[in-house]
């Protein structure tokens, strides 16, 4: 045996290899690994516009936080400004049923004071007649009587 032919019949069957390698071999391998690339890359990008979609979820988050404190803080605003004009609005009705109740005081106090006048007009009323019959120890006539006591009244 020769070792040119050898060489040869090894050459020949090595370049066989190579193109039935080639041919049928090497395609279905290069597109697994041309797909798994794509699946990579795809996953990368991925990640990467979830990552981004995140950062922006994080934004939106602290805007609306924000918001929320400042909508948050005006509404105690207002419930402190409402708190206190119901505090003047309770004192105003306050101030205005006080001085109701001093006026309906005076009007009784008046009320009062005019009946006392009324009875110690009639008390001395009467005891200027018992006074006078004491004096006079006589008896005088009820319509001259009755005169004398209405003058005396509207005197007093």
């Amino acid at each position: 045996m020769n070792i040119n032919a050898t060489l040869i019949g090894q050459a020949i069957t090595f370049a066989i290899l190579v193109w039935f390698t080639m041919k049928f071999v090497w395609p279905p391998l290069m597109a697994a690994m041309e797909e798994r690339a794509k699946r990579i890359a795809d996953g990368l990008a991925q990640a990467e516009r979830g990552k981004h979609e995140l950062e922006l979820a994080h934004k939106r988050a602290s805007e609306v936080l924000h918001e929320a404190k400042s909508k948050a803080s005006e509404i105690i605003a207002q419930s402190e400004k409402r708190a206190s004009q119901v505090v003047e609005e309770s004192k105003g009705a306050a101030k205005e049923e006080g001085e109701r109740i001093i006026a309906a005081a005076q009007a009784e106090i008046q009320q009062e004071v005019y009946r006392a006048k009324e009875a110690l007009r009639q008390q001395v009323a009467d005891l200027a007649v018992a006074g006078a019959e004491k004096i006079l120890r006589r008896e005088i006539d009820a319509k001259a009587h009755a005169d004398l006591l209405e003058t005396i009244k509207a005197e007093l």
